[in-house]
């Protein structure tokens, strides 16, 4: 009879600079986790920033070198890391301790000699708690309606792609799109309509995004929009005319639109490129949007850009 071993739920990372006391950890926690060890804190920093970072970290406090407190405070100053959890295992037992590391961002405390129960529970209830935010943290960033990224999400991924954009010196296109006259579809039609209506133009659009780097979000309402990062000026013009194509091939009846018998959408391009920089996000999101107005000005249903093509 084959036996099911049970699913491990995270990754733990102990870091101490006697191993007995990894031993001991280990054994309690390895058959719920995956377990990573370092004896010292350049190590521990080393494990952290890499590919694989751990779930949740238990920290001893006094170690040669580089202490715990000094381990926490560079780990928690790190914005790509700050958020996983640290736990204090030591021997120091004091409230000016304890406090002085919940300062510098533990969550808490397990004091040695060890108990096992007390470590389990501890940690389950950390590792579940830490599970539950960053469920509400995809969720924050995900439109209810459509299932893709949000504006909020839209906004951080700008971010990054802008700071890219500015070290390699490749292109960054946006696309801001706008479905035409969406307010008589919704006064016609209704709001239960309207919202089935950019479900199916949001699968649409998202057929013609393929590539990785491509990244699709609604930025509110009737108003979606794209980044193309590393595309050229031919290759953006390109695929704001699919996805506009796209959203007027799947024939969304529409009979109240003053420009088409089917539901069209007006797309707006702006580029940061060496060919046409932009001084700032601000500049470059007023330009995608300026060239959307543009769109609508000259009938709808089509694409406008800020760059030469």
């Amino acid at each position: 009879m084959n036996t099911i071993k049970p699913q491990k739920t995270g990754r733990i990372l102990i870091i101490d600079d006697q191993p007995e006391n990894i031993h001991v950890l280990a054994n309690i926690l390895q058959k719920e986790y995956e377990v990573q060890a370092a004896t010292n804190g350049a190590k521990a920093l080393e494990i952290t920033y890499g590919k694989n970072p751990p779930d949740l970290i238990l920290l001893d406090i006094v170690m040669p070198e580089m202490d715990g407190y000094e381990v926490c405070r560079r780990l928690k100053a790190n914005k790509q890391i700050r958020d996983i959890p640290v736990i204090f295992v030591t021997v120091k037992k004091s409230v000016e301790d304890e406090e002085y590391g919940f300062n510098l961002g533990a969550v808490d405390y397990i004091s040695k000699p060890f108990q096992p129960t007390v470590v389990r529970v501890r940690i389950r209830n950390h590792m579940n708690l830490k599970l539950k935010t960053e469920i509400l943290e995809k969720l924050s960033l995900l439109d209810s309606l459509t299932n893709i990224p949000n504006r909020r999400s839209f906004d951080k991924e700008l971010q990054r792609e802008w700071k890219h954009a500015l070290r390699s010196g490749h292109p960054l296109p946006v696309l801001m799109m706008n479905v035409d006259h969406f307010k008589h579809y919704n006064d016609n039609y209704g709001y239960g309509a309207g919202d089935e209506c950019l479900k199916h133009i949001t699968e649409a659009m998202n057929k013609k995004l393929r590539r990785p780097l491509d990244f699709f979000a609604r930025y509110g309402g009737e108003e979606f929009v794209a980044l193309l990062p590393n595309t050229d000026a031919p290759g953006t013009m390109q695929m704001a005319e699919q996805l506009r194509a796209a959203v007027a091939e799947a024939n969304i009846p529409h009979e109240y639109s003053d420009t088409a018998p089917m539901v069209t959408i007006s797309i707006g391009v702006a580029t940061h490129s060496q060919e046409t920089p932009k001084a700032s996000l601000e500049e470059l999101l007023m330009a995608a949007d300026l060239a959307l107005y543009q769109a609508k000005e000259k009938g709808r249903n089509q694409v406008q850009t800020d760059s030469p093509i």
